[in-house]
């Protein structure tokens, strides 16, 4: 184990018996700090010999994947970046062999194999279309982990059934493995593996265990002197370190700034000139601040001297102005741009000068549908900016929305988002602590169970429904709910009241969005504000709730009443007749 990750790549690829190479490989390892933040990438791409321009496809899919996988956004997960990556050059490819001669026979477009290794953190995730392959070699034993993608028509007769340009969607293999100093990873090409025994490849890679390379093209030689009649490709990646932990950005101010002191009014730290305390708790303090330089309001947030010792909670409060440093929207928080050396850890921010949508509940106790529309859409759009980069809020609340002078409306507080890039370079698979307020946190969280775009939706909904009702679609009950069964045995109480002038619908599109069970909710957050306005025909047809929803204490009243004139007419025919 040490501070960063390290490891040894050799390769070699050679045309063998064929006039022309059609394939292509190649690595990349970048440095700080965009290793820890994207790994180290290992690609290798087979063109298929029925087409004469399938070497271009392999350089084209090789290079796209090293190059674009960087560009990605670093808060995608390692899946995500690279399936984005791989999709796009597919769709490029085939579209370029739909422009060319061969546009009706995909056997001699732009096609070929993919075969990808990312090793990020402790994690190595494999990405694989065709039928080249991907090893480990662990204690001198070789183990395939990709299958190929062929289907046999006779003994000795079989077609590649899956590969990169063949059609307008490409479906990619996945998996990903914990890694420890000391695993091999072997990738190669058909011209090798179909004529190299495993027992060969783990005895060359152990021989020259200090040239990688030469164990490479010792693997290649003895595919050729087997009589291999294609292109012969070898890459071989030994992992020789695995960080500790994510040695970033984030982790590093931890380790160089001290907290601040409690701060006063007046007193100045790295040029913010305190004026007031807008909110303390026993999580943080949170002030009203002057820039000195540019003599412009700023909220500044300090973390509290009580939890300085907790690690966790430190680098979730120092994660919040990374994050709004990776999100553009006028839905979401701003931070304040840097201009001079930070000697303290703190976030500093923009002043948003208006209200909590808390408060503005509270001033607004009945509110009309198009306002709580307008107000859920603007949350919508700042969610979304979050989920576009695979991010999850995990605590949205009324306390954590503002609302300015202008009724724009943005979300704040971002010490409870998950980031999936961030998340998979931690060990472990324990699950998270329900960092979210319980009133809305989605019932998944309480079972343990990983969050998702429809978690935040959940949250929306349940925001929504305060918004229309003053009160909650479940009371207390999910967070008290902990289990499938309890969560099973939660009802939803009815949005409508008679006080109010909602239409019946919308109680139908609230229950949808606040479902226990996130696979009944809306498939997306636009879904969901679609609905708010227009509803679809299932939601108008079902818009009467049951009487025993609307009005429970009238149902059961008129059932009694029911039951005692059938017993009273059972009684009259009994005796009435004597």
């Amino acid at each position: 184990m040490g501070d960063a990750l390290r490891v040894s790549i050799g390769q070699h690829s050679d045309r063998g018996r064929k006039p022309v190479n059609q394939d292509f490989h190649g690595a990349t390892v970048p440095p700080e700090p965009l290793l820890g933040a994207k790994g180290v990438a290992v690609a290798l791409a087979d063109g298929i010999g029925s087409s004469d321009v399938s070497q271009i496809a392999s350089e084209f899919a090789v290079m796209g994947f090293l190059d674009d996988y960087y560009c990605t956004s670093e808060t995608w997960s390692v899946k995500k970046s690279a399936e984005r990556v791989v999709a796009a050059s597919n769709s490029w490819l085939h579209s370029r062999s739909r422009q060319g001669e061969h546009r009706y026979d995909r056997d001699k477009g732009y096609v070929c194999t993919l075969s990808a290794l990312v090793v990020k953190s402790a994690t190595a995730h494999l990405f694989h279309v065709g039928d080249s392959r991907i090893h480990r070699l662990q204690g001198g034993t070789l183990e395939l982990l990709t299958r190929d993608h062929r289907v046999s028509v006779s003994e000795n007769t079989s077609y590649l059934s899956r590969a990169v340009g063949f059609n307008p969607q490409v479906e990619i293999d996945y998996l990903a493995l914990p890694v420890e100093p000391g695993d091999v990873f072997v990738l190669t090409t058909d011209g090798v593996h179909e004529h190299v025994t495993p027992g060969f490849v783990a005895q060359a890679i152990s021989r020259d265990t200090d040239d990688l390379d030469a164990a490479a093209r010792a693997i290649v030689a003895e595919a050729l002197g087997r009589g291999s009649p294609d292109n012969l490709t070898v890459q071989i990646v030994r992992i020789d370190a695995v960080p500790l932990r994510q040695a970033g950005e984030i982790h590093q101010q931890l380790a160089q700034l001290p907290l601040p002191p409690l701060l006063e009014a007046r007193a100045v730290i790295d040029g913010y000139r305190i004026v007031r305390e807008l909110h303390g708790s026993s999580r943080s303090h949170i002030y009203l601040a002057v820039d000195t330089a540019t003599e412009s309001l700023v909220v500044l947030k300090t973390p509290s001297i009580d939890l300085g010792g907790d690690a966790a909670y430190l680098e979730r409060f120092m994660l919040e102005e990374w994050v709004a440093r990776r999100i553009d929207s006028a839905h979401v928080l701003k931070p304040q741009p840097r201009s001079r050396e930070r000697r303290h850890l703190y976030v500093v921010t923009e002043y948003i000068e208006g209200q909590t949508l808390a408060q503005w509940m509270i001033d607004h106790p009945a509110p009309d549908l198009e306002t709580v529309r307008g107000i859920v859409e603007q949350i919508a759009r700042g969610l979304q900016a979050f989920h576009r980069l695979e991010m999850l809020h995990q605590d949205l609340r009324p306390q954590n929305v503002m609302i300015d002078r202008t009724d724009t409306v943005k979300i704040i507080d971002f010490g409870a988002t998950h980031v999936a890039g961030v998340a998979e370079m931690s060990p472990g698979h324990a699950p998270a602590p329900i960092l979210g307020t319980v009133q809305y946190t989605a019932p998944e969280y309480f079972l343990g169970e990983p969050g998702s775009e429809r978690s935040d939706l959940f949250s929306l909904g349940v925001m929504t429904y305060q918004m229309l009702s003053g009160t909650l679609p479940y009371g207390t009950g999910v967070a008290q709910a902990r289990s499938r069964l309890a969560q099973s045995r939660l009802r939803y109480r009815s949005v409508l009241d008679a006080r109010r002038d909602t239409p019946q619908w919308i109680d139908r599109v609230l229950q949808k969005a606040t479902q226990p069970n996130p696979q009944k909710r809306h498939e997306t957050l636009s879904e969901f504000v679609h609905d708010l306005r227009q509803p679809g025909a299932a939601f108008l047809r079902d818009a009467r709730p049951a009487l025993i929803e609307r009005h429970p204490v009238l149902f059961w009243k008129s059932l009694a009443l029911l039951l005692a004139a059938t017993c009273l007419a059972l009684a009259f025919l009994r005796f009435g007749r004597g």
